[in-house]
């Protein structure tokens, strides 16, 4: 019996695109189950807004179901757990988050704090996530360059997720050589398959 075709949302990095880090990679992996993947661009990639990076993903979704899935990094998981606060009918069918925070040390300058600062300010609803998402898991490095590892461990672990800890990986970008991940996909496939 062949499984059944999910739907994956892959949202990227501030900063990044469809086509940066392990994303074309995660999207040929997962279509050569059957699977079906958006990677969207999202908006002013490089001054990331709540207003339109969350009305963005739920434009491209349209309707979620259970066969829905999401795969976030960094800001991306904070998009979709955003996003998850809107969602007021059923369930979604899980999500996986890579490198994702709820707070942030050490950026590069004031005007790259003042930019994450409505992300890390403007508090999320933890009760109306656990509501519509079902299962998660989050994937972060003890050498995450943004720090905040406990916390951000904390704040995921709140939401029901499983926390996966890769030592080393820094943010897991491609410029940490992450053009590939064969530990997110095996994560995703556990998700995909509960």
């Amino acid at each position: 019996m062949k499984a059944t075709q999910k739907r994956v949302i892959i949202v990227h990095r501030w900063d990044g695109n469809s086509e940066a880090d392990w994303y074309p990679w995660l999207k040929t992996e997962l279509e050569k189950s059957g699977h079906e993947v958006i990677v969207p661009n999202m908006p002013d990639t490089a001054v990331p807004v709540i207003e339109k990076w969350v009305p963005k993903l739920a434009q491209t979704l349209g309707v979620p179901d259970a066969n829905t899935y999401f795969v976030g990094h960094s800001i991306g998981c904070q998009t979709i757990l955003r996003y998850l606060e809107t969602v007021s009918n059923g369930t979604v069918g899980g999500a996986l988050f890579v490198a994702g925070w709820f707070d942030l040390e050490n950026l590069e300058s004031p005007e790259v704090a003042a930019i994450a600062q409505p992300w890390i300010k403007n508090s999320i609803s933890i009760q109306k996530v656990i509501g519509v998402l079902p299962k998660s898991t989050l994937i972060i490095s003890d050498n995450d360059p943004y720090g905040c590892f406990e916390v951000n461990k904390k704040g995921f672990a709140s939401a029901g997720s499983n926390i996966v800890v890769i030592p080393g990986a820094g943010h897991l970008t491609e410029d940490e050589g992450y053009t590939k991940c064969p530990k997110i996909l095996a994560e995703l496939e556990k998700l995909l398959h509960e």
